[in-house]
């Protein structure tokens, strides 16, 4: 047997054992953007999740053919593909937790400015149509940049009337996914069994990943650990380099956004003590957003956990990338309040 074919049937054996269909409740899961880069693999993996029981997919084009491929495996979910604008709404109904890795690549001549004037208006659209179809889901932002997105959507959800600050996230987790691969790489540990909490932001010197309480322990050098942060904040251009100006961080992304997902779903299903690592409203450092430790369960954000203890080095890093932070999140809520 093919060794990722025996690594997908374990899996599915592992989740028949693990959740009985009977006893799962029924929850709709919609993808906004399923028919990119990350969007189609993103739509494979919940798929094969086993607490999806609908799975709606939306692009502007394509989904149809998505929605048909992904809609002949053999687990659970429905699914239903929509194309275009007039289908956006039967979309999102009913939906309990929405999925956004809408937005367009940045093409040849193009500036990140034009790139974010495209991406925060494709947003701002598909949360104005949240607010209005699916007002109480819970929302995962993956299109970037995730520390400018997240506020104009929640501002988007303000204006509408129906913002709750426990039920908007930005996807940090390909940070944490990165952190934990390149420890373990340089630890000599098991990558399964390592945790790595990563806080602040979602781009380059705003991503600090917390190896000094990464578990198991390992006694690596200053140098390395330095190393390793920069590595984790330049993951992205690690993978554009890669290929060449072809593409960027599609699969690894996908795969992390399936992992939070899942761990929504597992909150909203009552499973206790589901922590992951979120860019969310928050109070923990006087910016307004911020990722950090999240407990997640029935209302989405059920506590923002604090930073617990930082080396200093960390600390040195905590306060280099306010300002950039900063900065990033009032960009955001000047484009969202703009006419």
């Amino acid at each position: 047997m093919r060794p990722s074919m025996s690594l997908i049937r374990s899996a599915s054996r592992v989740a028949r054992r693990t959740y009985s269909t009977e006893s799962v409740p029924q929850r709709k899961v919609a993808v906004l953007g399923a028919g990119g880069g990350i969007g189609q693999p993103l739509a494979l993996l919940m798929k094969l999740n086993p607490l999806v029981s609908h799975l709606s997919l939306y692009d502007i084009a394509g989904t149809p053919g998505v929605a048909a491929d992904v809609s002949h495996i053999n687990t659970r979910s429905e699914v239903k593909g929509y194309a275009g604008e007039e289908h956006l709404a039967a979309a999102l109904e009913g939906c309990d937790v929405v999925i956004i890795p809408a937005g367009v690549p940045r093409k040849p001549g193009m500036t990140r400015d034009d790139l974010f004037n495209i991406n925060a208006g494709i947003v701002k659209s598909l949360t104005t149509a949240i607010a209005k179809y699916c007002p109480h889901a819970i929302i995962n932002m993956i299109s970037n940049p995730v520390n400018s997105i997240v506020p104009i959507a929640s501002e988007v959800l303000k204006k509408a009337g129906v913002y709750d600050e426990k039920k908007l996230f930005g996807v940090t987790t390909l940070d944490v996914v990165r952190a934990k691969t390149f420890y373990a790489g340089k630890a000599g540990v098991p990558v399964a069994e390592v945790n790595v909490p990563v806080v602040g932001g979602h781009a380059g010197v705003t991503i600090l990943p917390l190896f000094s309480q990464a578990t198991p322990k390992a006694n690596l050098s200053n140098d390395y650990i330095e190393a390793l942060t920069k590595r984790t904040q330049d993951g992205g251009t690690e993978v554009v380099e890669a290929k060449a100006g072809k593409g960027s961080a599609t699969l690894s992304m996908a795969y992390a956004g399936a992992l939070f997902a899942d761990a929504c779903l597992k909150g909203l299903n009552g499973v206790p003590d589901v922590v992951e690592c979120s860019f969310v409203q928050s109070s923990i450092t006087e910016l307004p957003f911020f990722a950090s430790k999240v407990r997640l369960g029935k209302n989405g954000v059920e506590e923002v956990l604090d930073l617990g203890p930082l080396s200093d080095y960390e600390k040195e890093g905590l306060e280099k990338l306010k300002p950039e932070l900063k900065s990033s999140i009032e960009k955001g809520i000047k484009f969202a309040n703009q006419s």
